[in-house]
């Protein structure tokens, strides 16, 4: 299904995004991995508007159209209290400018069957406090990905997820660390990378304009004193 196609991924060398591009290049997908880090497809900054530019022109003269694109790079977090005009600014480029860019840039080179999938966070519906920067970006991309859906409606399915506790490093946890969460464990990033492979197929022909919270149902659960091994601790 996926043999030959093209898959975009922004900051795809590590965490999340690093798995992604692994389970498309599994299934047999070009993969064109943007990252800051040097090694893969393109290195540079997505907050760069010239960059963004020079690596969309590198995938289609290359390839020619792209299949999939996957926004995954990760917004910097920084509170209300330490966090600049600027840092706040280069947040929203990096996480909801950039996947806007990247999408119009690639209008006429996305093939029939074309699918975008946005990475957002369960924190674009609750929030820790000093978060502001990171919050408000995933909470934009969440929102991008439905006005997208209806402005590309019949050229490009446009769908996101939001991950909750994702350990990058693949540690299994135990006690009121895992206890806490209706799964039972800390999600890993295949969590999220499976998902993006199942919503880029024909499979997932009829889902359009979705956010999927993929979380291990902690979202869905109230956690109060006393409960899944977990105390108020009152200073």
């Amino acid at each position: 299904m996926f043999a030959d196609k093209v898959a975009v991924i922004t900051g795809g060398a590590q965490g999340i995004g690093k798995a992604i591009a692994e389970i498309f290049r599994q299934e047999g997908a070009n993969v064109c991995v943007i990252d800051k880090q040097p090694g893969g497809f393109f290195t540079g900054d997505l907050a760069d508007k010239e960059t963004l530019e020079r690596f969309a022109c590198k995938v289609v003269d290359t390839y020619g159209h792209v299949d999939y694109l996957i926004n995954n790079a990760l917004p910097v977090m920084k509170g209300i209290d330490t966090c600049s005009y600027e840092d706040f600014e280069y947040a929203q480029r990096v996480g909801v400018t950039a996947p806007f860019y990247l999408t119009k840039l690639f209008l006429s080179a996305f093939a029939e069957g074309a699918a975008i999938v946005n990475i957002s966070s369960s924190r674009d519906r609750m929030s820790q406090p000093q978060t502001e920067s990171y919050t408000a970006a995933k909470g934009g991309i969440s929102a991008l990905t439905h006005a997208l859906a209806v402005s590309l409606a019949g050229r490009v399915r446009v769908n996101s997820i939001s991950p909750g506790w994702i350990d990058n490093a693949y540690k299994e946890y135990s006690g009121s660390d895992a206890l806490q969460q209706p799964s039972h464990r800390v999600g890993n990033p295949m969590d999220i990378a499976n998902m993006a492979l199942y919503l880029c197929s024909d499979k997932a022909g009829f889902i359009n304009g979705e956010n999927i919270c993929i979380d291990g149902g902690m979202t869905r659960q109230m956690i109060y004193h006393g409960d899944c091994g977990w105390l108020l601790n009152v200073e």
